[in-house]
């Protein structure tokens, strides 16, 4: 979907858009309602100034849609020369319609940017280095912390701004488990105590969430003492295949036992709150970043728990995770523009009533001392969440290379394989490791 918001109204136009699903993008104009900001009072100086016009891009469900969109008219409200067109769409198809946009040099002036794509994107070249900006003013990084710029970085340029931070947990109802009689785990439990919780749900009918293997075996190798990739990103950095026989191993008896969603039922499902197993009261868990849990909360409408991920060797394996970034594109015509945009989202206060930590935490340590009287329960669980996890946790490793992508997707396939029985542990240990070496290599 596709929407232009000025501080005018006019009639709603309904357009075709290339790249989306599900037939044409919707583009309307509507009045900006938002109340002041701090930025406010230089309006009417700002309405002396050529009109400009951005394009900004993000990925997310309707809610998050519904409170960037009141962001942007904060925005224009206090920057009526500003007008702002915003292009969204889900994860998957998000990036299927940045690819195309990417090689015709036709990218949004501010596009969200994900770690996994963070080296793809700025090792060529697409993202302007943002640091011109934070050393003019115009990007004000006093209050927030150099780790959670240096995330943004790749070869030394700032090429991301880090829009929250996140941390690894498990979203468990604790109130589900007393109810069938399940002692709730401590924060110090272990792989071994999980599948004991597991096990125990199965017998009252219950299963446990699913893990998504891009995610959590990276986890599993960290608390090793093991890393995913290389620092160059030609390879793979484990050497001996154990660790990935013994996680498959541990997840396909997980699968056997039926303490997990089947995979023909997992298909059928789009990522929505509404259709989450735990949501919708058959698990006792789903699995995440922090930043998730608040609209799990709110959609299951009970009270729920951030549970710390498994060991041992858990303070090794979390870390704080950018949650996502925004990027200014090189091909952008309007840079400085776009850094503004950028600074309003992370220093502004007001606009971060409405943010409230969706993309994660905030990293301005201003912001999060201002929202702390404004969050809701859930929300405080997210921030003492993160709070904690920031004192047991180790340093992110680099942002994934080149080709993580497809080998993540080989990944995926390949756990699907072992699931299924169409390949042993020990066989899938070994075909994973070549076909990923040999995408990787291309980085050579």
């Amino acid at each position: 979907m596709k929407k232009t918001l000025t501080a005018v109204l006019s009639a709603a136009l309904l357009v075709t858009a290339a790249g989306c699903g599900g037939g044409g993008d919707k583009k309307d104009s509507g009045a900006a309602s938002a109340a002041p900001t701090a930025g406010a009072a230089s309006a009417a100086a700002g309405a002396k100034k050529d009109p400009v016009k951005l394009r900004i891009a993000w990925w997310g469900g309707q809610a998050r849609h519904d409170y960037t969109l009141k962001v942007i008219e904060m925005y224009q409200k206090a920057n009526p020369h500003v007008t702002i067109e915003s292009e969204y769409a889900p994860f998957d198809d998000y990036w299927k319609k940045l690819a195309p946009q990417a090689a015709a040099n036709q990218l949004p002036d501010i596009i969200q940017m994900d770690i996994s794509y963070l080296t793809q994107y700025g090792g060529r070249d697409q993202l302007e280095d943002l640091t011109p900006y934070t050393k003019n003013g115009i990007l004000d990084l006093s209050s927030v912390s150099a780790n959670a710029v240096d995330g943004g970085k790749v070869n030394g340029k700032l090429v991301a701004m880090n829009l929250g931070v996140n941390a690894l947990g498990i979203t468990m109802d604790f109130g589900m488990l007393k109810t069938l009689g399940i002692e709730t785990p401590k924060k110090d439990w272990t792989w071994d105590d999980l599948t004991k919780i597991g096990e125990a749900a199965k017998g009252k009918g219950k299963i446990m969430g699913g893990f998504r293997h891009d995610v959590y075996f990276p986890y599993y190798l960290r608390t090793l003492d093991m890393k995913m990739y290389k620092e160059d990103g030609t390879g793979l950095a484990y050497t001996d295949d154990k660790p990935f026989v013994d996680y498959f191993t541990m997840y396909q008896k997980w699968y056997d036992s039926g303490l997990l969603l089947t995979l023909d039922k997992e298909a059928t499902k789009k990522g929505t709150p509404e259709e989450d197993e735990m949501v919708m009261g058959n698990s006792i868990s789903t699995v995440g970043w922090s930043n998730q849990f608040v609209l799990l909360q709110s959609t299951a409408k009970r009270d729920l728990e951030l549970q710390p991920m498994p060991g041992p060797g858990a303070n090794k394996g979390l870390f704080l995770k950018p949650s996502m970034y925004f990027s200014v594109t090189k091909n952008s015509k309007q840079k400085e523009e776009a850094a503004k945009f950028i600074n309003f989202w992370i220093n502004d206060i007001e606009a971060n009533k409405i943010i409230k930590g969706e993309r994660g935490v905030p990293v301005s340590s201003k912001v999060k001392e201002a929202l702390k009287p404004l969050l809701t329960p859930a929300e405080i669980k997210v921030f003492d969440f993160v709070a904690w996890a920031e004192q047991n946790s180790s340093p992110m490793d680099p942002p994934n290379p080149v080709g993580s992508v497809e080998v993540e997707k080989l990944l995926k396939d390949i756990s699907e394989q072992i699931i299924y029985k169409k390949i042993s542990v020990a066989d899938a240990a070994a075909k994973f490791r070549k076909d990923a070496n040999a995408v990787l290599a291309k980085n050579k």
